[in-house]
């Protein structure tokens, strides 16, 4: 009797443990649209969310299979992990724990651990690191193809309708913490006469603040298309002068410009020396441990004048070998800022030559009034001599340039009345001049064709030849979002920024960054961006520009 007792308890036992695994567990499987980075440690690929619908009784996690098969070319994977993320669905963090790891990667792999699982949720990361030599124009398909809870296997649900089939790969050019840098901002990108891509961004060594602060302008150089990237090269970078320290001499901002014409290549960067009070004086006694601090944008945090105890500084240098050296930069606030302005600075992203030769910066600043506005800056000699425009738009600031077909120049603004404005009036500022800038008429898809939550974005020209005919596509590029910096998007138009149709739009990234970008040509076929994203401080992305332009190209 006792033994008999004994079999009935175990088989209800099993009984059980099965009813639980298949009617008390559902498991979810969420396919988010981050970008596949080369130069991380882990990429976050197939998001699990376990549910235990009785939640007084732990289960056991001891097994999970992934299946790769699809687009995903298995020799661009170096391993696959599965990480535990607690009862929420964050991102992997260092001290995340590691159920299973594989370093054999076939069609289906096999993770096998022992976890338990409490409460009524539990999420894991499926984490795929690449090898060095992946190709990032590949693709990357994976999802769930079954969880094995104790010794019972139970089928995931199928990936929701509309999220993403296919993840698109890249590079981590800088992370966070990389070489000893605190936060890498602010990207710039160029492709050089030769096809050199060159990439600049902000190096801020001891915190992600703006300036005043130990900033250095900094570059990383790409001979393949953007499939490897060198080490960084410092090249504005204003050490100790003047006898402060260096959190008191930072450069920021960088533009990047190509002389199409001689391929010298510049980089602008905006210098800010010391540091103004709120009410505009000079604050003097500043050593290492001082922690004054104030914004160039902020307050009375840059002045009228010239000089370098009353406003921040235009610097300007330039390379003539593909970026591999630098020359001294030269200071040019006195060539071109009006005296009465608070401010002149570079915009960040890239600047142009026209058809005729003319090199043309996008810049901003701060008016008599201290009221921002944007406008171009430019050169008609190869750089030795710069002017700057009238203001395009007042109650702007960052913005981005592009020669039109007919010859005016387009100039796109980050518009500081989106801040309130969600609405359909919500949109990019857009202007067109005619004679460099000396008058300005608002372009028809201004305000409302092309949304944001406040952020600098990228206006591009790609030109190619088809046919014997030479042919252009405007490129864009920013968080698609009027309230958070999120989804990272590529548009494009083909009818010189008049329309940005939905289906010319390419998402890379929907997760939440610090929202900036740059584009540029990596060849015929193919654009570039640069980007702060999710997943790196400065991601690189490679896109087929037949995937956007698809029934055009």
């Amino acid at each position: 009797m006792k033994n008999r007792l004994l079999i009935l308890l175990f088989l209800y036992t099993i009984v059980s443990s099965c009813k639980t695994a298949k009617e008390d567990i559902q498991i979810l499987q969420h396919r988010l649209e981050y970008p596949v980075l080369k130069s991380r440690p882990y990429n976050h690929v197939l998001l699990l969310e376990i549910q235990n619908r009785d939640s007084l009784t732990p289960v056991r996690l001891s097994g999970v299979d992934i299946d790769l098969s699809g687009k995903t070319v298995l020799s661009d994977i170096e391993s696959i992990a599965l990480y535990a993320v607690g009862e929420e669905s964050r991102f992997i963090a260092k001290d995340s724990p590691v159920f299973a790891t594989s370093g054999t990667v076939t069609q289906t792999v096999h993770l096998k651990g022992d976890m338990l699982l409490e409460g009524v949720k539990n999420f894991f990361w499926v984490s795929l690191k690449l090898k060095k030599e992946a190709d990032i124009s590949h693709k990357i398909t994976v999802s769930c193809e079954a969880v094995k809870i104790g010794n019972t296997q139970v089928r995931p649900e199928p990936v929701a309708p509309g999220q993403s089939k296919m993840l698109n790969m890249g590079v981590a050019v800088r992370k966070h913490g990389d070489d000893g840098v605190h936060t890498y901002r602010i990207p710039s990108l160029v492709t050089t006469r030769s096809g050199t891509l060159i990439a600049g961004y902000d190096m801020r060594y001891d915190n992600a603040r703006d300036l005043q602060g130990n900033i250095d302008i900094g570059i990383s150089r790409s001979t393949d298309g953007g499939k490897t990237w060198g080490d960084h090269k410092v090249v504005l970078d204003r050490g100790a002068w003047g006898g402060l320290p260096e959190k008191f001499n930072g450069v920021s901002d960088a533009s990047l410009l190509v002389d199409q014409t001689t391929g010298r290549v510049f980089v602008a960067g905006l210098w800010m020396h010391g540091v103004l009070d709120k009410n505009g004086n000079w604050i003097t006694g500043l050593k290492e441990n001082s922690d004054a601090w104030n914004h160039q944008w902020k307050n009375k945090g840059s002045q009228p004048g010239f000089g370098l105890r009353e406003t921040s500084q235009f610097l300007l240098a330039s390379s003539t070998d593909d970026g591999l050296s630098w020359e001294e930069p030269v200071n040019i606030t006195e060539m071109c800022k009006k005296q009465d302005w608070w401010l002149w600075a570079p915009a960040p992203g890239n600047g142009i030559t026209t058809r005729n030769g003319t090199l043309v910066f996008p810049t901003q600043g701060r008016d008599a009034s201290g009221e921002p506005f944007s406008n171009i800056t430019f050169s008609t000699d190869g750089g030795k001599h710069w002017a700057t425009s009238t203001p395009a738009y007042k109650n702007t600031t960052e913005c981005a340039v592009v020669e039109l077909a007919n010859g005016s120049l387009m100039l796109n603004m980050r518009d500081n009345r989106n801040r309130k404005e969600k609405g359909e009036a919500n949109g990019r500022a857009v202007a067109i001049t005619r004679d460099m800038g000396e008058t300005w008429a608002e372009h028809p898809s201004s305000h409302g064709a092309l949304i944001e939550p406040v952020c600098m974005a990228s206006l591009y020209k790609h030109e190619y030849t088809e046919g014997g005919k030479k042919r252009s596509i405007l490129f864009f590029s920013n968080p698609n979002d009027k309230e958070r910096r999120k989804n990272m998007t590529i548009k494009a138009s083909l009818d010189n920024g008049k329309t940005w149709p939905e289906k010319y739009w390419i998402l890379l990234d929907e997760g939440s960054g610090r929202g900036y970008s740059s584009l540029s040509s990596v060849d015929k076929n193919t654009i570039g961006i640069l980007y702060e994203g999710s997943q790196a401080d400065m991601t690189f992305q490679a896109v087929d520009i037949a995937f956007i332009i698809k029934d055009q190209h």
